[in-house]
């Protein structure tokens, strides 16, 4: 429910936003990507001018998400081999336990019965 709401707080303004900058920013725009001859049609590309923005947001959330990913490297592959140990540990545990109890069935069967 607490999620719901808070997507809603934040993705309904960043929506809004949005859509008012597409509305606000739609006249053609040219993009040169030679900045020696501007006016080269080759290396230029023009487009409405929020494709340019939805462009550049993309690209930083995609920079942003990916240098995260980058720096929380170190944090998963101690999880992993954190993990790893558990299982080692847990498999273990386990052989011990079924050792334990074969020895307590042999030394059940070998009491005498009333």
């Amino acid at each position: 429910m607490m999620k719901k709401i808070v997507n809603l707080v934040i993705l309904v303004p960043l929506g809004i936003v949005l859509i008012v900058l597409s509305v606000a920013n739609r006249q053609t725009v040219s993009l040169a990507l030679n900045p020696f001859q501007p006016g080269d049609q080759v290396l230029s590309v023009a487009a409405p001018f929020f494709v340019f923005l939805f462009l550049a947001f993309l690209l930083g959330l995609f920079a942003g998400s990916l240098a995260t990913w980058w720096s929380q490297g170190k944090y998963r592959k101690r999880a992993k081999r954190e993990s790893r140990s558990a299982m080692r540990w847990q498999a273990e545990a386990d052989q011990h336990k079924k050792r334990a109890e074969q020895i307590a069935g042999q030394g059940l069967a070998q009491l005498p019965s009333k």
